[in-house]
């Protein structure tokens, strides 16, 4: 079969899929990323030589003990607090010109503040003030698209100057700022006409975080798997490789809209 008609079929299968299950109820939507989480565990650990067991139990077992909690000031900025300080020393690891092998502490940092407790933190985002909105997270997902989307089409088109040649030769700053563009454009029209608020300004908030931290986040993906010599992060999607090259930029990013949502809410 055709590399592209696979590729596009599945991923149809896992748009669908996605749509479909964070649609339906709060419950499917958490079975469905607990088995993401499962899956992000055991490709995070092969890519940096870890035993996946303890890791997965861990995983697991966290996901399961955090299902619905009630918003705490304190529980849920501790865990976004640790999971940014994570996102922060991966940051400089990206942008760090050594290639070294990872230290163990380094290794169960990253899986606990880079997989785990951002998969946890997106449980959250969709609870809204009436409880599981579904709209709040796809729209977070058309935002990440719309922002791949362009970058890659205004990158392809105009693009010249190189965003991080180094670990992306193909991502340029062309690229970025058309995503940001049209991530903040697709925002206002998410927040009138998807979301049906008149809170504007917290969706172009949103857009501006996504299109900058989901960038990074895919960046700071593709810095794993150079270290690792590999293409992609898993095989369970044909033609789009695993899950955390699907999912890479939506758990960079969760922890900043989830502090985002918090400073908001402290603010009000």
């Amino acid at each position: 079969m055709n590399e592209t008609l696979i590729r596009a079929l599945s991923g149809a299968v896992y748009i669908l899929l996605l749509l479909s299950c964070i649609l339906y109820s709060n419950i499917t939507f958490y079975i469905l990323f607990g088995l993401f989480l499962a899956l992000a565990v055991l490709e995070f650990c092969k890519l940096i030589k870890l035993n996946y067991v303890i890791p997965l139990i861990i995983a697991i077992v966290s996901y399961i003990i955090f299902y619905n909690t009630p918003f705490n000031q304190f529980y849920d900025g501790s865990i976004t607090l640790v999971s940014i300080l994570v996102s922060i020393q991966l940051a400089l690891f990206l942008f760090s010109k050594k290639d070294k092998a990872f230290k163990k502490y380094e290794k169960w940092l990253y899986l606990i503040g880079y997989i785990i407790l951002p998969f946890i933190i997106l449980t959250k985002i969709p609870i809204g003030v009436d409880g599981y909105n579904p709209r709040i997270l796809i729209g977070i997902f058309i935002l990440i698209w719309t922002n791949d989307t362009f970058a890659y089409v205004v990158g392809k088109s105009i693009g010249k100057h190189k965003l991080f040649e180094r670990i992306s030769p193909k991502k340029t700053i062309e690229g970025f700022l058309g995503g940001l563009t049209f991530s903040v454009l697709g925002s206002i029209l998410i927040a009138k006409f998807f979301i049906g608020t008149s809170n504007i300004g917290i969706w172009i908030g949103i857009a501006i975080l996504v299109s900058i931290f989901a960038t990074l986040g895919d960046l700071i993906q593709s810095k794993f798997k150079r270290l690792a010599g590999v293409k992609d992060s898993g095989k369970i999607m044909p033609g789009h490789g695993g899950i955390l090259d699907r999912l890479d930029s939506i758990i960079y990013v969760a922890p900043f809209i989830f502090l985002f949502y918090q400073i908001l809410n402290y603010v009000s």
